[in-house]
């Protein structure tokens, strides 16, 4: 049985990152944007923002630093592993305020609306234990108009129009937010190359966490098609491409 819901008293941004210099500084600086929304400022939770520096070999870490973010390092070359790395460094920053922490994470290739953070505390208070969240695919030289057009009619399909009241079946590490105490009862991200937040989401569901799909507040993320995860979103795109005329 779950246990009763109390709202979030800290708050942990876990961002996995491999090799991720060239997009990573906006990624941190839309998020020090959402970090210091005055609705969220008001409600004086301590914030920390991880990134999970995965077998990197440019300078992400140094580019974390800079940004003020923490950086934990680990050579898994792993998304599910950074993602629950990132995360498990966040909670132990907190220390004792660890146990009433929301979790949210993105992707270092990312850019979070200015009320991000905010919606998905607000959405936690109203007795949510996960947010699902949807994207939208930035330009991007690899990707073709055909190609984000096919992506679009597929992705929106059933999407009440003019509404964001839209029970979509995606899950995305780049727009999620989950309580800490569903996180850790559903044990966490799994150390997957790629879909570790649907295994998450999965896990959720079958804990009975009260999970939120919504359209409300999209994140905006890298439409390239060389991804830096295997058979992540960018493989997804590169499947979509239509195939040369033969």
């Amino acid at each position: 049985m779950n246990q009763p819901l109390l709202p979030p008293t800290a708050l942990v941004v876990a961002v996995p990152a491999h090799n991720e210099a060239a997009t990573l500084p906006a990624t941190l600086r839309a998020l020090h944007t959402a970090t210091h929304h005055p609705r969220l400022l008001a409600r004086d939770l301590p914030v920390v923002t991880v990134v999970a520096a995965d077998a990197c070999f440019d300078s992400t870490a140094a580019l974390a630093r800079h940004h003020g973010a923490h950086v934990v390092q680990l050579a898994r070359r792993n998304v599910g592993a950074a993602r629950a790395a990132a995360v498990a460094h966040g909670l132990g920053l907190l220390a004792a305020a660890a146990d009433r922490a929301w979790i949210a994470t993105t992707d270092a290739d990312t850019l979070v609306p200015a009320t991000w953070l905010t919606y998905q505390i607000e959405q936690a208070v109203a007795g949510w234990d996960c947010v699902l969240g949807t994207i939208r695919v930035a330009p991007h030289p690899s990707l073709d108009t055909a190609t984000a057009q096919h992506h679009h009619t597929l992705y929106f399909a059933g999407r009440p129009e003019r509404s964001h009241a839209w029970n979509h079946s995606h899950v995305h590490g780049a727009n999620l937010g989950v309580a800490a105490r569903a996180y850790h009862r559903a044990n966490g991200f799994p150390a997957l190359t790629h879909s570790e937040d649907h295994a998450l989401a999965t896990a959720l569901r079958r804990t009975g966490a009260r999970i939120l799909r919504t359209d409300h507040c999209p994140v905006l993320t890298s439409g390239r098609t060389t991804p830096r995860a295997p058979h992540g979103f960018g493989t997804y795109l590169q499947n979509l491409t239509p195939s040369p005329a033969t």
